[in-house]
């Protein structure tokens, strides 16, 4: 008899790693971005695309706000146009960071998802910043209003 794990083959190792391969074009995670902060290894433009209120009460140190609403061609014509974006927002729970990097991608830039976006940050261990850019070890996280 077989397990619900088992019940439908798995894919094989050539399918497999074509599939995750493919999603680490779309993804990166917080211990990526964490790493690579403390190595100095910032190649990419780390946005959260919560509102401003949310922003200040917490966000990733190096993070830029810029709420989906607000990404138009004009915003973004301050960054290189081989400019890398990593977008997140609350957590697993809000599409809002799919959004953002939908209008971002339509509008012809590179991105990545940062998974677990605040959420996963905090599950981490990892301090956020406050509005005044000081690391703070918790913070209450608000509604993001995306």
């Amino acid at each position: 008899m077989s397990s619900l794990i088992t019940e439908h083959p798995a894919a094989s190792a050539e399918q497999a790693l074509a599939h995750f391969s493919q999603r680490l074009r779309f993804e990166t995670d917080c211990s990526d971005v964490y790493h690579s902060q403390q190595a100095g290894q910032v190649d990419y433009v780390l946005v959260v695309v919560r509102n401003a209120t949310a922003f200040a009460a917490g966000h990733v140190p190096g993070a830029i706000n810029l709420p989906t609403r607000t990404i138009t061609p004009e915003r973004l014509a301050a960054f290189p146009a081989n400019s890398l974006f990593v977008v997140y927002c609350a957590g697993p729970h809000c599409n809002g960071v799919h959004r953002a990097a939908a209008r971002l991608a339509g509008l012809g830039h590179s991105v990545k998802e940062m998974i677990g976006g605040i959420t996963g940050w905090l599950d981490e261990g990892l301090p956020l910043a406050q509005a005044d850019e000081q690391p703070a070890a918790t913070t209450t996280v608000t509604s993001c209003a995306c």
